[in-house]
């Protein structure tokens, strides 16, 4: 087991993958020699040069649009939107170009392109730089959405995206970048978690809590501290929502009878709301009380640090969720 910071996990994943396929590139604001805004790119732009580290004019909808055209040519471009509000500028190349090419063309044209971006209140960026747009993501066909939690997943989620040959949206979360994770010794060039299958990181009976990207993390805590009080809880990370593996979640609600799902994105219309209904035919009788939810509410986010921390799910918003709920 060894320390990494979540940065350089995901620069492992850049570099091995490109070392590996030189049909790999990147194309973002300031991800040349600068290294990218989030500095997860850094030596990169001297390892392989401009043409596969490209710096980009501020122009997202045209940075989509070239990843789009380089995938349709054989590339397997990776395009860095450096925060998922500015996606928004290029929904037209994102959803009516990258994501329905294939099926248009009755499959005969693959879009193999990957868009990494971030989500991540706690930073006091305020409303146009502070939201999830998960779930805005997740309802156009034809892409994955990868939610990574940790610096493991951060890392083999990438790589597993770069070699698909779907158009995947990879959203990590830009409060992690700096933070140390445990990385298992056998994470090498190797490492690759499938799209579509989600991970039980806490085993339990009495609960299912169901947790994306930061949220993860904040659920275990509270799993432990419940722990001391005879509560034992399940947490499961989906990994990707979408596609979403309602079948590793059911299967753990039959245990529990109980669930309860965290998600920064806001409460309406929402990860949350689809978690819950998605699963709702398979478990419908085994639920011994109402799905639970703890999302962000619905408001514009907050400039001021003090009003964004009321509405960042935090870990005694959870606490209180789980003691209504057991």
């Amino acid at each position: 087991m060894r320390k990494i910071y979540y940065r350089d996990a995901v620069r492992e994943a850049l570099d091995e993958e490109m070392a590996r396929d030189p049909m790999v590139m990147m194309i973002g604001e300031d991800v040349g020699p600068n290294g990218g805004t989030w500095k997860a790119n850094l030596g990169l732009w001297e390892k392989y040069g401009d043409l596969r580290m490209k710096d980009s004019p501020i122009s997202e909808s045209g940075i989509v649009g070239m990843g789009v055209g380089m995938a349709l040519t054989g590339m397997r471009p990776i395009v860095e939107i450096m925060f998922s509000d500015f996606m928004l500028v290029a929904m037209d190349q994102i959803a009516n170009q990258m994501a329905k090419i294939t099926y248009m063309s009755g499959g005969q044209r693959g879009v193999p392109m990957v868009i990494r971006t971030t989500i991540g209140l706690g930073r006091a960026s305020a409303a146009q730089h502070s939201q999830c747009l998960n779930s805005l993501l997740a309802y156009f066909p034809g892409m994955k959405i990868a939610v990574p939690s940790d610096a493991y997943t951060a890392k083999g989620l990438l790589k597993t995206a770069i070699r698909d040959n779907a158009p995947v949206v990879v959203v990590e979360h830009r409060m992690q970048y700096s933070q140390q994770f445990d990385m298992p010794d056998d994470a090498d060039e190797n490492l690759l978690l499938p799209l579509g299958k989600a991970k039980v990181v806490r085993e339990g009976t009495d609960l299912t809590i169901v947790a994306t990207s930061t949220m993860v993390g904040k659920s275990l805590t509270v799993a432990e501290h419940m722990a001391k009080d005879g509560v034992n809880i399940e947490v499961i990370d989906p990994r990707t929502i979408k596609p979403f593996d309602y079948e590793t979640v059911a299967r753990s609600v039959k245990k529990t009878g109980k669930l309860l799902v965290v998600d920064e994105g806001n409460t309406s219309f929402g990860i949350s709301g689809e978690i819950g209904f998605g699963i709702m035919k398979d478990v419908f009788y085994d639920l011994e009380a109402p799905m639970m939810r703890v999302c962000a509410p619905d408001v514009p986010l907050p400039f001021s640090p003090v009003l964004e921390k009321l509405v960042v799910p935090n870990e005694n918003m959870i606490l209180e969720a789980v003691k209504k709920l057991v």
